[in-house]
């Protein structure tokens, strides 16, 4: 007899059972949003629900096809399956549930065409498909749906123009087709939608000027738009302004606009945020942009604006985020901008800004992230900063700030996780304040003019990972322990009057109660000493040269890996070592560098990756890689044995690798094939590195390219994991995600970050899954074979069990090395076992 059953928003997991989808009464089923109920819903022959109008399954781990006993649900009005595991076409039977107002399909993994019967659904008034796999054009048949309110197809593959009938819904309310690939001009029919309150077209092909913002002035219930990540073309015209004072969003990042906000944008009183990043607008920023007092969130850097900053940014009384990097804005910050006490972003740097820092500025609370890097400011800082308690990032780097450090944080630890003063001209000891910065990560004050003892309390800091000191003036004893245990020379060179470790190229330091007795001996033993050290010097020297003679080519041993770091590599050094960085030394390249193979002066051959200062993304690159090489030891990890660096060229040196990629083992036709069990011990070997950097390191540490060129062997062929220049830290739980900046390779990355860019210890075992999967097939995912929506992952699922020997790479089948393969039956199951997992 029961009706309703509502389940929904609790914790229940596991398989439902069968019986809940054969119940004759039943009308509303609800069951949304537990997360973890799983299996297959029963076929049409199992499944009887008659009467149903409600089915809600939102958001758990149901798999199979969308269930087809749902098409003989005549009275079926809200169907609400989205963010499980079906794997399907958007079925057509849909078509023929005429009570259909809601259908909630999307954050599946449904592939195929949006069927153009689905106008036959005329009371329909919501479609979402958002987040599948779909493909082709929005079928012109969907203009039919008068009664459509909500329309959202975003996060999929959808090509072709925008279809001039999407003007043509006078209900409608919210019209979604971000990051899909469509293409052409925004049709100005949209402005017929005059309930519309949401258009988000983001992340596609559209291009044209902005001409149908003027009929979008018609929508007078407007709150967000958002046009970023299309090539849209030529300036903001001036009746941009004129769109209702309704509207709160307006984002138009990463286009290619051109001359300036017109002054007309102060009209739109209502607006809490507006972006322009990364275009190429040129003209002054307007006065009257400080009309907008509601103004939450600004957004104008990566652009090319020129002037000041406007006086006027003092009203600006409700800003939080306030974003103008990377511009040629030059004269003095506002003393206005002091005025603004809900602020707790303020990005200035990359300019041209000049004069000192109102100091009032440092009295915020509420600031977050204050980064003036890269400009001309002068002055000193207040010498206490106690008022700042809240703030993570502090960067004044590379300016002309001079005096002291400041002396006082106040009494309670202040939450900074990332401090850079480095390249201004600081002067005196660091003082003992700093000792409440337990939070510190990153800490940079290289190149200033420091001076006295590196504090013992920084090998304190547990989350200290990146320590810059270099080009000051400390003296003494470098401390042990914490972040020293890991640093490099290159955080210390430049301090003349350090002593400590020799690794990390200074004097060794002296004990002072023995300093006077040492000095009596002295005199009768250097001359001895020093008639000894010239003969062990020649020797040494004829030894080296008989040595190199014998054999030219010297790849580094641990031992010899320990010796190179632990000096200075010139550019000249660099540029001997690989002939002037001649072509017939070149290993590689790609869009961030080249890799070269060098013979240093001491006859040790190196592996030198030198980076292209003139992408940003290159320098990241190098600063990621160094962070996590230099903390890393793991015998199945590449290891950086040394870096060049200075303001216009850095190189990384690093193992030699003579035995080439894994990926050229796998796939060129003159390497000898390598065997089963072979390739089984190197993926181990690759799954070792790999745990140990997500679970074994002080750190988590995400790869986010993993991939068979990333996989390098060295003479005796054992695997080193290598190229970490996308990288990222996790800091904290092992469930949480980081920004992936910069995207791995296509084929082997996860779903969430090729398109979210959202990295984590899963979206790496992904990559290795889909490596696996090449190893033992011979077949890249990006093999042209895989057509449609077809793929490597899918071809193997579709062989397993029965036909896995159909897919395995055909060398494989080649002889002895087969056989071997069967013969070591106990490795091959344990391969099909790590198959059946990744399905």
């Amino acid at each position: 007899m029961l009706q309703v059953l509502r389940l929904n928003y609790n914790q229940l997991s596991g398989p439902v059972p069968p019986n809940i989808f054969n119940m004759s009464r039943i009308v509303d089923m609800r069951l949304a949003d537990n997360e973890n109920l799983t299996g297959h819903i029963p076929g049409n022959t199992s499944f009887s629900l008659p009467m149903l109008q409600i089915l809600d399954l939102y958001k758990n781990k149901f798999k199979g096809q969308i269930p087809l006993g749902l098409a003989a649900c005549k009275h079926l009005q809200i169907l609400s399956i989205p963010g499980n595991l079906f794997v399907d076409v958007v079925p057509t039977w849909l078509a023929k549930l005429s009570q259909l107002t809601v259908i909630s399909i999307g954050g599946n993994e449904l592939v195929g065409q949006i069927p153009a019967v689905l106008s036959n659904l005329t009371m329909l008034r919501v479609l979402d498909i958002a987040v599948s796999n779909l493909s082709g054009e929005i079928p012109l048949e969907l203009g039919k749906l008068m009664q459509l309110t909500y329309l959202h197809l975003s996060f999929n593959q959808l090509t072709g123009p925008l279809p001039d009938f999407l003007g043509n819904f006078s209900q409608m309310f919210y019209l979604s087709l971000m990051s899909n690939q469509l293409t052409g001009p925004v049709p100005s029919t949209l402005g017929n939608n005059r309930l519309l309150r949401l258009l988000d077209i983001r992340d596609n092909h559209l291009h044209g000027d902005l001409s149908f913002l003027a009929s979008l002035c018609n929508c007078r219930q407007l709150q967000h738009l958002d046009i970023s990540n299309n090539p849209f073309s030529g300036s903001i015209p001036s009746y941009f302004g004129n769109l209702w004072t309704n509207l709160l969003v307006f984002e138009a990042d990463k286009n290619n606009l051109v001359g300036g906000l017109p002054a007309t944008l102060s009209n739109l009183s209502g607006l809490l945020a507006i972006s322009f990043f990364d275009n190429h607008l040129t003209k002054e920023i307007p006065e009257s942009i400080s009309k907008l007092e509601n103004l939450q969130a600004l957004g104008l850097s990566g652009n090319s604006i020129v002037g000041p900053i406007p006086e006027q940014f003092g009203m600006l009384r409700s800003i939080i985020r306030l974003e103008l990097q990377d511009n040629i804005l030059s004269g003095s910050i506002p003393d206005g901008v002091s005025n603004l006490t809900m602020l707790e972003y303020l990005y200035l740097s990359y300019n041209h800004l000049s004069s000192t820092i109102p100091s009032s500025l440092f009295y915020h609370s509420n600031l977050i992230a204050l980064d003036m890097s890269h400009n001309s400011l002068t002055g000193t800082l207040p010498s206490d900063l106690s008022h700042m308690q809240n703030m993570d990032k502090l960067d004044l780097s590379s300016n002309l700030l001079s005096g002291s450090l400041p002396n006082s944080f106040g009494q309670v630890a202040i939450p900074l996780t990332y401090l850079n003063f480095s390249h201004n001209s600081f002067k005196d000891l660091v003082p003992d304040s700093f000792a409440r910065l337990t939070s510190l990560a990153t800490l940079d004050l290289s190149s200033n003019n420091l001076s006295g003892t590196i504090p013992n309390y920084l090998a304190n800091f547990t989350y200290l990972s990146y320590l810059d000191l270099s080009s000051n003036r400390f003296e003494g004893q470098i401390p042990n322990g914490g972040v020293f245990s890991n640093i490099t020379f290159q955080s210390m060179i430049g301090n003349v009057g350090l002593c400590g470790a020799p690794r990390l190229g200074v004097s060794p330091c002296v004990d002072n109660s023995r300093l006077t007795s040492g000095r009596q001996i002295l005199k009768f033993i250097l001359p001895v000493a020093i008639i000894g050290a010239g003969v062990f010097v020649a020797c040494l020297y004829l030894m080296i040269k008989k040595k190199n003679k014998k054999q030219p080519h010297v790849t580094a041993s641990n031992g010899m890996a320990d010796l190179i770091s632990h000096r200075l590599v010139s550019y000249h050094e660099i540029a001997r070592a690989t002939k002037n960085f001649s072509e017939d030394n070149l290993l590689g390249a790609g869009s961030s560098g080249k890799v070269f193979k060098g013979q240093l002066d001491d006859g040790l051959v190196v592996a030198i990756k030198v980076l292209n200062m003139h992408v940003e993304q290159a320098v990241r690159s190098f600063d990621a890689e160094c962070q996590v090489l230099r903390m890393a030891r793991h015998r199945n990890l590449i290891q950086i044995l040394n870096t060049c660096s200075n303001l216009d060229f850095r190189a990384l040196l690093l193992q030699y690798m003579p035995n080439g990629s894994f990926e050229a083992h796998l796939h060129e036709e003159n390497r000898e094939p390598l065997g089963f069990t072979e390739r089984l011990d190197i993926m181990l070997g690759v799954s070792e590195a790999m745990d140990y950097l997500h679970n074994h390191h002080c750190q988590v540490i995400l790869h986010c390219d993993l991939k068979p060129s990333n996989v390098l062997f060295d003479e005796d062929m054992t695997a080193h994991v290598a190229d970490f220049g996308i990288a990222k830290l996790l800091l904290v739980d092992e469930n949480s995600l980081v920004s992936a900046s910069m995207p791995g390779t296509i084929g082997y990355m996860a779903s969430e970050l090729a398109f979210m860019g959202r990295a984590s210890r899963s979206s790496d075992v992904f990559s290795f899954g889909i490596m696996l999967l090449e190893v033992f097939t011979g077949k890249r995912p990006t093999d042209p074979s895989f057509v449609g929506e077809s793929s490597l992952r899918q071809w193997v699922l579709q062989a397993f069990p029965a036909k896995l020997i159909d897919v395995l790479d055909v060398k494989l089948h080649q002889g002895e090395q087969m056989r071997q393969a069967f013969h070591h039956q106990k490795k091959y199951y344990f391969a099909l076992v790590i198959l059946h997992w990744l399905q």
